[in-house]
Formats: C-alpha cells, sequence, structure tokens
C-alpha cells in the first residue's frame, strides 16, 4: 500500500510577509516540474544546473538509517573532477529513506539518466529526497520530466524551487546578501526546506546556498564546517534528526573575485544566510505558534552551555507551557537538571527576557507572576540563564509545542 503525503495549507503565523528579493547568482540555473511524487498538481521535482569550475561542499545528516541519496552525497561530495559542470536533482513527498536496494536503484538510474541529457558526469550529479520514508520511489515519474526541466532551466527561478522543495512547509525560505569585499561585490542566495523532524546534526533537512565567489574547495567546505555549528545546529523543532538532512553550498566562481576561509567578509555574509535560512525552518515548525530563543550563560564551557540550551529546547514540558503563554519556570529549572552538563542550584539564575524570575536557588523576591504572564504573550521569546560556574555561553533556537503539531504529523501519510 502506498500513502501520499498531507499537505499543510495554513501559513504559519511566525512566516515573512513576502518572500525576499534574491539576488541571482551566474552559473546556476535552476527549473521545476510536477512529477507525480507529491499528491494534487504541486511541483515536487527540482533541477539545479551548475556551470564548470564550481565547487561544492557539504554537510548531511548523522542519522544511521540515512537515506540512499544522502549516501550517496556523502561519497560524491569530496571527488574533485576537473572543467565539468554539476546538478543538483531534487523531489519531495518521497525521502527514498529506508528503501533497501530499490532506493540505491533509484538513485542510480535517475542520476545516470540525468547525466547522458546535461552531459555531466555522474560523480558530479547529487540527489535529494524528501517526505515519506519506506516508501518505493517511483523514480521514473521524476526521469519523465527531464526534458521539461532541462528545457525550462533559468537563473531567475529559485522561488519556484524553494517551493517545490516544500513538504508540510507552511512558507518558502529563502535569504540573499551582496558581500562588499576588497575585490568588489559577492553575491549569495540559498533556499531551505523544514518543518518537522528538525533536530538537525549538520543542517536542516534540505538547504542548498550559492555563490559567485571564487573559493577553493577546502577553504569552502572548512568555512560551512565552522558556520553550522552556530546556525543550523543550533535550532530543533521537535527533537527529531531526518533521515534525509543535507546541506550544500555551491561556489561558481563567475564574480572573479578570490577569497579565502580567513575572508571575514564573506564568511559574515554566508553566515547571515545559514542563520536567516535556520531561523525560518525554525519559524515554521509544524504548528508553531512563537519563536523562542534559549541563551545560557556561565556554564563550564560552550559545549556544555549548549547542552543545557537544548534540553530546555527541546523539553515537551518548556514548549507546552510557553505554547500556554505560562510563565512555568520551574520547567526550565527542570530542563537544566536533566541535561547532564555541570550546574549548580545556588549559582543559576534564570529570566525571561529582562524579567529576573529566579535567582539563588530560589524565585527571585523581585518577580511578579504578572510580569510573567504578560511577557509570555510576545510572538518572540528570550529565555536567559546563566549558571554561575565558568564562561561557556551557547545560543539555541525552538518554537513551542501546540496540538497543531499532533494534528499534522498524526495525519502525515493521508
Amino acid at each position: 500500500m502506498g500513502y501520499a503525503m498531507s499537505i499543510v495549507s495554513n501559513v504559519s503565523p511566525l512566516a515573512p510577509k513576502n518572500f525576499p528579493v534574491m539576488h541571482s547568482i551566474s552559473g546556476v540555473r535552476f527549473a521545476t516540474a510536477n512529477a507525480g511524487i507529491k499528491s494534487g498538481d504541486s511541483e515536487d521535482a527540482t533541477l539545479i544546473l551548475l556551470e564548470p569550475e564550481t565547487v561544492i561542499a557539504g554537510l548531511f545528516t548523522s542519522s544511521m538509517t540515512r537515506s540512499a541519496p544522502v549516501i550517496d552525497c556523502q561519497n560524491k561530495i569530496g571527488i574533485n573532477v576537473a572543467n565539468t559542470g554539476a546538478a543538483i536533482i531534487i523531489n519531495s513527498g518521497n525521502a527514498n529513506a529506508f528503501t533497501g536496494r530499490h532506493g540505491e536503484l533509484a538513485v542510480r538510474e535517475i542520476i545516470a539518466e540525468l547525466s547522458t541529457r546535461v552531459q555531466i558526469p555522474v560523480e558530479r550529479i547529487f540527489s535529494s529526497s524528501t517526505g515519506v520514508i519506506g516508501e518505493l520511489l517511483e523514480y521514473q515519474k521524476i526521469i519523465d520530466v527531464f526534458d521539461h526541466l532541462v528545457d525550462s532551466l533559468h537563473g531567475s527561478k529559485i522561488e519556484n524551487a524553494a517551493r517545490a522543495i516544500m513538504t508540510t512547509d507552511t512558507f518558502p525560505k529563502g535569504s540573499s546578501v551582496k558581500v562588499s569585499s576588497s575585490g568588489g561585490k559577492i553575491t549569495i542566495s540559498g533556499i531551505a526546506k523544514g518543518s518537522g523532524m528538525i533536530a538537525p546534526n549538520m543542517g536542516t533537512m534540505l538547504v542548498y546556498i550559492f555563490t559567485d565567489a571564487l573559493i577553493d574547495k577546502n577553504d569552502l567546505q572548512s568555512i560551512v564546517s565552522d558556520l553550522n555549528e552556530e546556525t543550523f545546529n543550533c535550532i530543533t523543532v521537535d527533537s527529531d534528526t531526518s533521515t534525509s538532512d543535507t546541506l550544500l553550498v555551491s561556489a561558481t566562481g563567475k564574480s572573479g573575485i578570490q577569497v579565502t576561509k580567513n575572508d571575514l567578509d564573506f564568511r559574515e555574509g554566508l553566515r547571515k544566510v545559514m542563520l536567516d535560512l535556520a531561523h525560518q525552518v525554525v519559524c515554521d515548525g509544524e504548528g508553531a505558534s512563537k519563536f523562542i530563543e534559549v541563551s545560557v550563560t556561565g556554564a563550564v564551557d560552550r559545549k556544555e552551555a549548549k547542552l543545557h540550551a537544548m534540553s530546555i529546547a527541546n523539553s515537551p514540558l518548556v514548549k507546552t507551557a510557553i505554547a500556554g503563554e505560562d510563565p512555568n519556570w520551574g520547567r526550565i529549572v527542570m530542563a537544566i537538571g536533566k541535561s547532564g552538563a555541570s550546574a549548580d542550584r545556588d549559582k543559576l539564575s534564570i529570566r525571561l527576557g529582562d524579567i529576573l524570575v529566579a535567582e539563588d536557588g530560589w524565585v527571585s523576591p523581585h518577580y511578579k507572576e504578572s510580569d510573567g504572564a504578560a511577557y509570555m504573550k510576545r510572538q518572540r521569546l528570550n529565555l536567559n540563564v546563566d549558571l554561575g560556574i565558568g564562561t561557556g555561553s551557547a545560543r539555541v533556537w525552538t518554537c513551542d509545542l501546540t496540538d497543531r503539531y499532533i494534528e499534522i504529523n498524526a495525519d502525515y501519510r493521508s
């Protein structure tokens, strides 16, 4: 029996008002089509074509049950094939995960056929799939739209691509910046999809970022790996790590402006795009009504600070209290205690925004419940914890947990 993935129609209240203006990247073209993988008439196949000399960096899920496309990408990301273009083929509606030999066959067949159509070596074709796990991918449907995809490639269709990779997402996610460097202007633009099954151990579910900077592949990989630790690896929606997480960053070099891993302007521009996309994924968390930043300071080190922060951000009790606009700071205390990182009850303090709630092992004598209740009505919240035992700090981002999350995921395959 096959299952169709349900489509979520109500746009998140945290969504941006509009899809951003996206600067085109020389050397990158996009095309989308309806291959019939998702139910309905929405587009679900995306082709991205990259010109010769493009270098690609990537990060992938740490899941031990990762999908066939992820395994294939991991095997290719370190290969250097000179003077050839590259391509990325994406389908939504079916994750092609836990599909055994059929899943591997699907990847091989899709890539082999696309290689013939676009005259690019199979080693330079990357694939991604997202959607229902454990269902055989009808890959011929994707192959059947290759002619349409190849014929309709255009540099301006990045928003179409952002929409075609959506599953339970309620809005397309994009981010774009221009960076001033010593050699001139560099452009960076990216798209992402992600809504549920978000507790990345690399990035979010699917992220594709493009730049016209001229950069060595190893330098690009180094920057992406570093920045990932303070962006995509610092978000969570529901504590579940996807089988399909893929982050690909492609640099076409078409600007002619050389940068290295030590170029602070380029690094900051890429950080902005990655963090913006990461935040948008949180804002589209399934059923989300509130965006939450958890900040931990005074920990033994950064690693322990992040353990505390993620414990708070992943706690169903903390997240449901926030959904109900209940300033139940005792649940934050609980999450700190269970994190496995060091803490001293009598040294930690907790703030809701700027409101001091607890200190010295007890509720603050100046705290008023009415102040906390009023703060919790905001759409964007800051939970601030200082452990008072060191200099380590970390920030992570999450959303609340509402009954809508249950509705979406209880009905995911219908």
